[in-house]
C-alpha cells in the first residue's frame, strides 16, 4: 500500500521509519489532517492518523473521492472520526486498542506525587536560592482513599501501583474486574459515592457519549473539600469551567491535567513565540496548584514501538485480507 502519515512529529516518526519494507510506501506528512490538508492523500490507499486530526464527515468524503480506503489511527481513542460516515463511504478504520498502560497508570502516580509534594513549586525556589519550607507541607499516601474511575488496561495498571503505596482502592466502571478485587483489595462503588470517599480521584475511561463532562458541577460538589482530581484520559470528561470554579473556592485542592477539553491544535505544538489565545487555559496556567502536561502520558519509548507495530500491522492485515482484528466499523 501507499500510505500517508498526517501529524508526524519528531517523536514517532523514528519508530515508523524502523518499520519501514518494501511491502508498503510511506509519505510522512507534519501537517494535520483537515479539509485544507485533504488534497495531501490523493493517490495514497491508506492514512494514518493522530488525535489531533480532523476527521469529520467533510473530510471523510474528500477522502474517499481521493481513493483513501483505509485510516489507521494512530491512538486508542477514536472519538475525532465520524466512524458512521466513514462506513457509508466503506473506509475501514482501526486504532490501536491498547499500548504500554504502564506509560499512562506511571505518569498518573507522577502527577499525584508532584502535586501532593509540591515538587515544581520547591523546584522552582531552589533554583532561586530559596531554600525555605513554607507552603510545601504534602501528605502521606499510605491509607489514603484513591478513587479510580475506569479499570480497564490502564486503570488495572494504576491499581497495582498504588496498592504499593497502601492505599485504599475503590473504583466505578460498567465492568468490575474480580481479579483486581481479589489481589489488591479493590472495591467497586457507585459514582457518587467515589466522589464522595475519595482523597485522590483518577481518571482512565475514554471519551464518548456517556463520558462527556462526567466530573462536572453536580460531582464535584459531592467531593472532600481539598480533593486531587488527575485527568490522564480525555479532555472531555471533565467540564473544564466547573474544575477551574472548584479550584477557585478550594473544593478542587490541586488539579493534574496531562489532557484539555479544547487542546486541539495547542497541544504537541510550539506556541512560545505567539499569545495564548485560549483564554481558559491561560487561566489555568496561572494556578499553583495545577500541574498541565501537554497530552504527554504516553509518551515512552515502550508505547511508542507498540502504537508503531500495531499501525503497521493493521495496515499488512488490510493488505492481505481486506480487514483488521482492530477494525472499529
Amino acid at each position: 500500500m501507499k500510505i500517508a502519515f498526517f501529524s508526524i512529529f519528531g517523536f514517532d516518526k523514528p519508530f515508523f521509519e524502523k518499520l519501514k519494507s518494501e511491502q508498503h510506501e510511506m509519505v510522512f506528512f507534519n501537517e494535520q489532517l483537515n479539509k485544507c490538508t485533504a488534497q495531501l492523500a490523493k493517490g495514497f490507499d491508506a492514512i494514518a492518523l493522530f488525535t489531533s486530526d480532523t476527521v469529520n464527515e467533510d473530510v471523510l468524503r474528500l477522502l474517499h473521492n481521493y481513493g483513501v480506503k483505509y485510516i489507521a489511527l494512530r491512538s486508542v481513542g477514536f472519538d475525532h472520526v465520524d466512524l458512521q460516515t466513514a462506513s457509508e463511504l466503506n473506509i475501514r478504520v482501526a486504532n490501536v486498542p491498547e499500548y504500554s498502560p504502564y506509560a499512562i497508570a506511571e505518569h498518573t502516580v507522577a502527577m499525584i506525587l508532584a502535586l501532593n509534594r509540591k515538587l515544581i513549586l520547591a523546584d522552582n525556589r531552589v533554583k532561586r536560592h530559596d531554600f525555605s519550607l513554607g507552603g510545601l507541607t504534602g501528605f502521606d499516601l499510605n491509607g489514603k482513599t484513591v478513587g479510580i474511575i475506569g479499570t480497564g488496561k490502564i486503570g488495572s495498571v494504576l491499581t497495582k501501583i498504588l496498592n504499593g503505596f497502601s492505599c485504599h482502592l475503590i473504583a466505578y466502571d460498567i465492568c468490575e474486574v474480580e481479579s483486581l478485587k481479589t489481589n489488591y483489595g479493590l472495591k467497586y462503588t457507585s459514582l457518587d459515592e467515589l466522589c464522595q470517599t475519595s482523597d485522590i480521584i483518577s481518571l482512565n475511561l475514554p471519551l464518548n457519549k456517556d463520558t462527556k463532562h462526567l466530573i462536572n458541577a453536580h460531582q464535584i460538589a459531592m467531593m472532600k473539600n481539598g480533593v486531587m482530581l488527575i485527568n490522564t484520559a480525555r479532555g472531555g470528561i471533565v467540564d473544564t469551567q466547573a474544575v477551574i470554579d472548584a479550584i477557585k473556592s478550594g473544593k478542587i485542592g490541586s488539579y493534574g491535567m496531562d489532557v484539555y477539553e479544547f487542546e486541539k491544535g495547542v497541544f504537541f505544538f510550539d506556541k512560545s513565540e505567539t499569545p495564548l489565545q485560549d483564554d481558559t487555559l491561560a487561566l489555568l496556567t496561572t494556578f499553583s496548584n495545577v500541574l498541565i502536561t501537554s497530552h504527554q502520558a504516553f509518551l515512552t519509548n515502550e508505547a511508542l514501538e507498540g502504537i508503531a507495530k500495531t499501525t503497521i500491522n493493521n495496515i499488512n492485515q488490510w493488505a492481505k485480507e481486506g480487514k483488521s482484528i482492530n477494525d472499529l466499523n
